[in-house]
């Protein structure tokens, strides 16, 4: 009784480990859909079971206009589920030749002998863009100290410190010399450039 629920624990689990592929930036998501559309027809739907863009959701205003975009976490690279290695430790042909020779892929990391990911990195990747699709996070982010310069609005091209950074509604308090006095100034990320 105990080997059947060590057989079904191990099924449950999932197969294959993770790789990294390198591909050409701004090509993940077209070699994420080709590894995706071909695997069943090239035989290794066995061998090659996941494709993942880990993605983050980035807020950005342009003239005024807020929007919201997915950034890529690691640009130019995709995670693959495989199997790419046989009991005893060979490469399985079919699966690296298929990666291999799939347009826009540069080869999988590690070269010759690639190393999967550890299980905790997967799952540390993974939660990271779960968490990032539920709320996006501004494209540029600022701190305390930060020198910058106002791009819009009654006062710009003036200098200032950030004092206060409220990153949820995307707004920065500043400390601008006027007329040799210190005076805040409450600025949305977009009014702002770093210096």
């Amino acid at each position: 009784m105990t080997d059947e629920n060590t057989q079904n624990s191990t099924e449950e689990q999932q197969e294959g480990k993770w790789y990294v592929v390198h591909v050409l930036s701004g090509q993940e998501n077209k070699v994420k859909q080709s590894i995706e559309k071909l695997r069943e027809n090239e035989g290794v739907d066995d061998l090659v079971y996941e494709v993942a863009v880990p993605t983050e959701k980035v807020s950005d205003t342009k003239r005024g206009q807020k929007t919201v975009v997915n950034r890529k976490f690691f640009p130019g690279y995709i995670l693959v589920r495989m199997q790419l290695y046989d009991d005893e430790g060979q490469i399985l042909e079919r699966a690296w030749y298929f990666l291999r020779n799939m347009q826009g892929v540069m080869g999988i990391v590690g070269g010759e002998r690639p190393m999967p990911l550890d299980d905790n990195e997967v799952q540390r990747i993974m939660h990271q863009a779960s968490d990032s699709a539920e709320a996006a996070k501004p494209k540029v982010s600022y701190q305390v100290g930060d020198s910058v310069t106002v791009k819009d609005g009654p006062f710009e091209n003036f200098e200032g410190t950030v004092q206060d950074v409220d990153a949820e509604r995307g707004k920065l308090q500043l400390s601008v010399t006027i007329f040799g006095r210190s005076t805040p100034l409450e600025v949305e990320y977009w009014q702002v450039e770093r210096n």
